[in-house]
């Protein structure tokens, strides 16, 4: 098998990925994430305010205002948490884990099939870091 081959597999496994049912969920939850304007106000929003607070947290500390970084603080983890529970996002969200976790697997068939693995044997193992907020869940 020549080179040009390998390369073509590629391709084609590029294009089965993009016809895979979890890559079309995900590219249209996060098209409509995109176009939500509320969505993307809060994201704009969150933004802002993490400027603010990376500036003030480059201020020498005897020109820092602690009550002006609390409430940065505050206003911070209050847009984080509307970002969060919107609708698109969490739609984002879930599609983006169900279309890592195909990429997960084909990451890894792909990685351990070239350390010499069975590719009809190879798969994903998923491996607890001790960290819930990373978790695509326990299996």
């Amino acid at each position: 098998m020549e080179n040009k081959d390998i390369i073509e597999m590629a391709r084609e496994l590029g294009r089965q990925l993009q016809r895979e049912d979890a890559y079309i969920k995900f590219n249209m939850a996060r098209q409509a994430a995109d176009e939500n304007k509320e969505l993307q106000k809060l994201i704009s929003e969150f933004s802002a305010i993490r400027a603010e607070m990376s500036e003030m947290t480059s201020m020498p500390d005897e020109e820092r205002d602690p009550d002006a970084a609390k409430k940065l603080g505050e206003d911070m983890k209050k847009v984080y948490a509307e970002i969060m529970s919107n609708e698109c996002m969490i739609n984002y969200n879930a599609a983006k884990d169900d279309f890592d976790a195909v990429m997960n697997r084909v990451s890894a068939i792909i990685s351990k099939s070239a350390d010499g693995e069975d590719p009809d044997t190879a798969d994903y193992t998923p491996s607890c870091s001790g960290s819930c907020a990373t978790c695509g869940g326990c299996g």
